[in-house]
């Protein structure tokens, strides 16, 4: 268990190595600073008042734990799948499941709720289900036609998002009705308190996940080793300023009470800071970051469903790689389909906390195959993987009941199906 996996079946085309630093930055950047900043801050605000500024710090705390053991694994095993592959290598076959399912079930619902937000920027009620359709199929569209062009689609996409975030700050900030007092409003929610507290930070974990796309696409990125360790770090870096700045410049224009009943925190801030006309511009940033992280977790899933694939934890037709475009362009086209069938008949108003419960999993498993590293390959302290393996459980444990509930229905569903298929092919390969 302590070398790299072979993954790559014997016949089947590998996916080009052709991301740098720079790109594999982007890409993280483009699934942490999207859907989430510009919704988030709302629910987090009603479980937890001002106090969200502390469960901001204790999730960025949890990621960036979680975010050590990533790198860590990454750079010791640089093929697709992230955790999926660490648990298998690491902690055996059932950990790696474990991780897998919960990455893809997890994000299929955020690549759902992310088509909502978006189609909710743009289209009247009525069309918002169809248009969030359309945009999964065209995103879904760039990713089969090769990474690099997800990476530059990206780029372009993060910086339109940051430079409307920039724009936010300073409504908040100079149009002048930004108040210190607002951070000290007593808070009127139902939770409150400590559970609140870590209640908001689960929920704004689901925006910080980002950085395990860096990971998953291990087998495109140049120098592995180097890049992706680095990559990580400075994709959270940015992802966490970038948070603490915007929730801090809301709350001084809104206060907790008004921020936790708004549709569009965002666009309600800069209204209320008296920049009503920029509040267009900032629902097209809210449109756009929906795009840019939408992309990149489709782009995400499909290597983990293709690791998955490989090791028959998923129909085996699903590891096809493209000859042409290097991608896994089964498992990409998979994956769409089944979010355009979410998008069009599921009511994810749980989104958020029910894909908490996947990925955090997913990192609980990774936290726990880091651990077991050693030597060469152990580039942070032990005691970072214990921390965030312990924030894991402590923030599923304090997300809403229902996300929980539904989210251990899916895993006891994902472990019936695997021990299901294994006895399926076992009696086969008896029979033969």
């Amino acid at each position: 268990m302590t070398g790299q996996p072979t993954g790559q079946p014997i016949g089947q085309p590998a996916l080009a190595r052709r991301l740098g630093t720079a790109d594999a930055v982007v890409i993280g950047l483009g699934s942490m600073v999207g859907a989430g900043v510009f919704a988030a801050f709302g629910p987090a605000a009603r479980a937890a008042g001002s106090a969200l500024l502390v469960g901001l710090a204790l999730a960025a705390v949890v990621a960036c734990c979680n975010a050590t053991a990533s790198a860590q694994l990454a750079a010791q095993y640089p093929t697709s799948g992230g955790t999926y592959v660490y648990g298998r290598e690491r902690l055996g076959p059932w950990w790696g499941f474990l991780a897998g399912w919960g990455f893809v079930v997890g994000k299929t619902a955020s690549c759902a709720a992310m088509a909502l937000t978006f189609a909710a920027y743009v289209a009247p009620g009525p069309w918002e289900r169809p248009v969030g359709a359309v945009a999964v199929v065209a995103l879904a569209a760039v990713n089969y036609r090769g990474v690099t062009r997800t990476a530059r689609l990206t780029r372009v996409i993060v910086t339109v998002v940051l430079a409307v975030l920039a724009v936010v700050v300073l409504a908040c900030l100079v149009g002048g009705q930004a108040s210190v007092a607002h951070l000290t409003q007593p808070y009127a929610g139902p939770l409150g308190g400590c559970y609140g507290t870590l209640q908001s930070a689960g929920l704004l974990f689901f925006a910080f996940a980002g950085y395990a796309r860096i990971a998953t696409m291990g087998e495109e990125v140049r120098d592995p080793r180097r890049v992706i360790p680095r990559a990580v770090m400075l994709a959270l870096g940015v992802a966490v300023a970038v948070y603490a700045v915007v929730g801090v410049s809301a709350l001084l224009v809104l206060g907790p009470t008004r921020l936790g009943v708004a549709a569009a925190p965002l666009a309600a801030a800069v209204g209320a800071g008296g920049w009503s006309w920029a509040v267009p511009l900032v629902r097209v940033g809210g449109a756009l970051a929906s795009l840019g992280a939408l992309l990149a977790l489709i782009a995400g899933l499909g290597r983990t469903t293709l690791a998955m694939a490989r090791e028959r934890d998923l129909p085996g037709w699903l590891d096809a790689v493209h000859p042409r475009y290097r991608v896994p362009h089964r498992a990409e086209v998979a994956v769409a389909a089944v979010v355009v069938v979410l998008v069009l008949a599921v009511d994810l108003r749980g989104a958020i906390g029910f894909s908490s419960v996947g990925v955090l999993t997913y990192y609980l498993v990774a936290n726990l195959a880091a651990l077991t590293q050693t030597g060469e390959w152990r580039r942070f302290p032990g005691w970072l993987q214990v921390l965030g393996a312990a924030g894991c459980v402590v923030l599923v444990a304090t997300l809403p009941v229902s996300a929980v509930v539904v989210g251990v229905g899916v895993f006891a569903a994902g472990v019936l199906l695997r021990l299901v298929t294994r006895r399926v092919r076992a009696s086969r390969t008896t029979g033969s």
